[in-house]
């Protein structure tokens, strides 16, 4: 087990090269483990989510028929990502228990001890891995959204309200000029239909004055809002002075913008990384879309903590002490967990700095991971 070079006992680097032999044993138990516990995870969490929602899904609705089974197991297709990233720092976690445990039953740590390498450097590769899985989910987390996220929602608007295609009702959106719209109901695109409103009412920032643009429809084309009955009037001067009717309107508002907004009153945890920094730009005072997007970036970072925090109390070479050690360290995740929830809701409402709301938890256990791992026997 020993490679080229001098031994550095008790530190992360011992002379092993990194890639090697070992490294690749403990991360193809690390791979093999984080699979079994996606399954078991993951299954888990869409076995509780079908209980929860299946019924709602399934309901035979106005017409007296349920709808297809098949709309049902397109849903959960599209659905397992978004539950797999909700869980993916807890899969890491487990899938790192499930690598100690193996290592530990078949003594092959204590190995490693007599053959001069650190119990930290045999969990080299765990923690690589899990910082990749990280950056990882970050991304997964971009591109889930942008590319099955309008899909997913369709099908749980059609399940749930029964309609061929979804309509967004009664949103507040702001344009990139940062002009209050509101909007009664939006149709988006469907078979190659331009998306419509109906109901449009904007407040636009005219440099010199404060107009006022309402229509009883829009349609989107060709980057042009067309409206149907549309009529412009100063806010200044009095409501039956200087109203003209207009038919199109140019401004920085788009199919995509009316759809964040609604994500952004509905599921504001499903914004992606992208979609909050366009929010936070129209809408810098507001303090949620900053939280949210210190949140994300700390995301990554709560694999690698779980695992600092939890692998030290499971590296107990007394047998007795083992399946103790493991619940100490399950319960202090949990913990983290609970310290996540609590300072991520404070951010929402306002109560905590974002910086604070998203960072806290990572660092606190961070530091607790840190100083436990590097007390832990070697």
């Amino acid at each position: 087990m020993r490679g080229k070079g001098q031994k550095i006992p008790g530190a992360w680097s011992t002379g092993l090269r990194i890639g090697g032999q070992l490294d690749r044993y403990v991360g193809e138990l690390f791979i093999g483990s984080y699979a079994v516990a996606i399954l078991l995870i993951v299954g888990i969490f869409l076995i509780v989510d079908m209980t929860a929602n299946l019924d709602r899904y399934m309901h035979t609705g106005e017409v007296g028929a349920p709808p297809s089974g098949w709309l049902v197991v397109r849903l959960y297709l599209l659905q397992i990502p978004f539950i797999f990233l909700q869980v993916a720092p807890f899969v890491t976690l487990v899938g790192g228990l499930f690598t100690v445990s193996k290592l530990m039953a078949n003594r092959e740590v204590v190995a490693a001890l007599g053959a001069g390498v650190s119990a930290r450097r045999v969990l080299l590769p765990v923690f690589l891995c899990a910082g990749l899985l990280g950056v990882g989910m970050f991304g997964l987390r971009e591109l889930a959204t942008e590319s099955i996220g309008e899909r997913r929602d369709s099908l749980v608007d059609r399940l749930v309200e029964r309609r061929d295609s979804p309509v967004y009702e009664n949103i507040w959106v702001k344009d990139t000029r940062g002009n209050p719209i509101r909007i009664a109901e939006y149709y988006p695109s469907v078979g190659g239909s331009n998306p419509r409103i109906h109901g449009f009412a904007a407040t636009l920032n005219q440099e010199t004055d404060w107009v006022k643009v309402t229509a009883r429809n829009a349609t989107f084309v060709n980057g042009i809002w067309e409206l149907e009955e549309g009529y412009r009037f100063s806010i200044e001067k009095d409501s039956g002075q200087g109203t003209e009717e207009v038919t199109t309107l140019e401004t920085g508002l788009t199919p995509r913008d009316i759809r964040t907004a609604w994500k952004a009153r509905e599921a504001p945890t499903d914004l992606s990384f992208k979609e909050l920094q366009e929010l936070s730009q129209r809408d810098p005072d507001n303090l949620q879309w900053h939280t949210l997007l210190q949140v994300n970036l700390a995301f990554p970072f709560a694999h690698i903590v779980l695992l600092l925090v939890a692998l030290p109390f499971l590296l107990r070479y007394e047998r007795s002490k083992g399946p103790a050690g493991a619940g100490i360290g399950f319960i202090l995740c949990i913990f983290y967990f609970a310290l996540d929830f609590i300072c991520r809701s404070l951010g929402l409402h306002g109560e905590l700095g974002p910086m604070i709301a998203g960072w806290l938890p990572i660092l606190l256990f961070g530091s607790l991971g840190v100083v436990v791992f590097s007390s832990s026997r070697t």
